[in-house]
């Protein structure tokens, strides 16, 4: 087995069966929030539970381990086309070790290959940059939260919402509304407001590679992030949707550019189970550093 493919198996392992610190903080923080003896007390314990067992076993923090999601920062020269097929085999390796389900389906035919393998999967996104060094981030997306995610075309009558901030805000929390407890809450908001239908949805995930407790370094979409956090916690909503005042984890929020007739806010739902993790490899593709 080459350097680089054990360094990705192991990225996958760690991703499917190790929360992130910045992730066990936020539930840690839920957790006190709530009542003791209310069910919304109960689910958390269960999932702090259920995230203990999971690293000590080495096993999925949950039964769907989802889409696989590789964004790899590179530098000029790297052979994406090698590296992808690495990857892949190394999605292929980790499935047959039981990191990953075999969860990945024929879109016409339903057939599973057991491989985690097919057009689409695993996710690839390669972007350069100017340093020598190669970064790999790894998002495990289960299919309850990719289903309650949701995408506005504004003016939206029904919402009252129009091309502005606030409309952002009132799409935003009928996507919170509409999810109830059907994406595994508490959840996590990838958002991004702007772009064309593909690119919005496309960059509203990468909004996920950021850190929970980082701050939106625009001071409008800060604030907004924050305002969207606390409204969304006051809903009662609560984690699975059985009530309480964890409705939401975080919220992160980029833009990109739009066309003047377009105003899409693209918004993507990941559930409490926030498998992201990511490493910087060595020139012989050794893991030098966990970046979560």
């Amino acid at each position: 087995m080459s350097v680089l493919l054990e360094s990705l198996v192991e990225l996958i392992r760690r991703a499917s069966a190790e929360l992130p610190d910045d992730v066990n903080r936020a539930l840690v923080a839920s957790l006190e929030r709530e009542k003791k003896g209310t069910i919304a007390a109960s689910a958390l314990q269960i999932i702090e539970r259920n995230i203990e067992l999971a690293k000590r076993k080495s096993q999925p923090i949950c039964q769907d381990t989802g889409s696989v999601l590789f964004y790899i920062d590179c530098p000029v020269g790297l052979d994406q086309i090698a590296f992808g097929e690495t990857a892949r085999e190394a999605v292929k390796i980790a499935t047959k070790k039981g990191y990953l389900r075999q969860n990945s389906v024929d879109a016409l035919t339903g057939k599973n290959d057991g491989t985690n393998l097919g057009p689409g999967a695993p996710a690839l996104h390669f972007h350069q940059h100017r340093a020598d060094h190669v970064e790999v981030r790894l998002v495990l997306k289960g299919g309850g939260c990719e289903n309650v995610g949701a995408q506005y075309s504004l003016p939206e009558e029904r919402l009252h919402a129009s091309r502005d901030l606030a409309g952002c805000r009132a799409a935003i929390l009928d996507a919170v509304i509409q999810a109830q407890g059907k994406g595994c809450g508490p959840g996590i908001l990838g958002i991004c407001i702007g772009g064309d239908r593909a690119t919005g949805y496309e960059y509203s995930k990468t909004q996920f590679l950021r850190l929970l407790d980082d701050r939106n370094p625009d001071p409008k979409l800060d604030a907004l992030e924050q305002d969207i956090l606390e409204t969304a916690n006051r809903l009662g909503i609560g984690p699975m949707g059985f009530g309480g005042n964890t409705t939401l984890l975080g919220v992160k929020i980029g833009v990109a550019n739009r066309v003047p007739a377009s105003y899409f806010v693209s918004v993507s739902y990941m559930c409490w189970a926030y498998r992201r993790q990511g490493v910087r490899l060595a020139p012989d593709s050794s893991i030098t550093q966990w970046l979560y």
